[in-house]
């Protein structure tokens, strides 16, 4: 099993698919990889020899920022944008859309479950 940059690359499923499998690697750089190394994409992953293997980790490291870093990277710049008291920033903070969906009827990916309205308690007479 092939391991480039922290993440296990699955089995049996091409190169081009199982480089997408790294957080920061999609489906255009890894064709870019690929290429640049002159690996066929519809190779299987435990088909790659140690050497191409080593190849491809080395690219990565080289030319893209992945996983952790990556990851670093973006929670800084909306930790940034916070900090501004942008307005993306606050979106942000409120945990609601911040590229202008609207929010009076969808937005529950971002906004979480539906809380239920608080109904008022009725007092009721009790007979005798």
């Amino acid at each position: 099993m092939a391991r480039i940059a922290g993440v296990d690359l699955p089995r049996n499923k091409r190169v081009e698919i199982g480089l997408t499998y790294i957080y920061g690697i999609g489906k255009t750089s890894s064709r870019q990889i690929l290429k640049k190394l002159n690996i066929d994409p519809n190779v299987k992953t435990d088909q790659l020899s140690d050497e191409e293997v080593s190849n491809i980790r080395k690219v990565i490291d080289d030319v893209y920022k992945v996983e952790g870093e990556l990851r670093t990277d973006v929670s800084m710049n909306i930790k940034r944008l916070m900090d501004l008291g942008s307005y993306r920033g606050l979106r942000h903070r409120k945990s609601l859309p911040v590229r202008g969906q609207r929010t009076s009827t969808n937005a529950r990916t971002r906004k979480g479950p539906k809380r239920a309205a608080v109904k008022k308690k009725v007092a009721v007479k009790q007979k005798k």
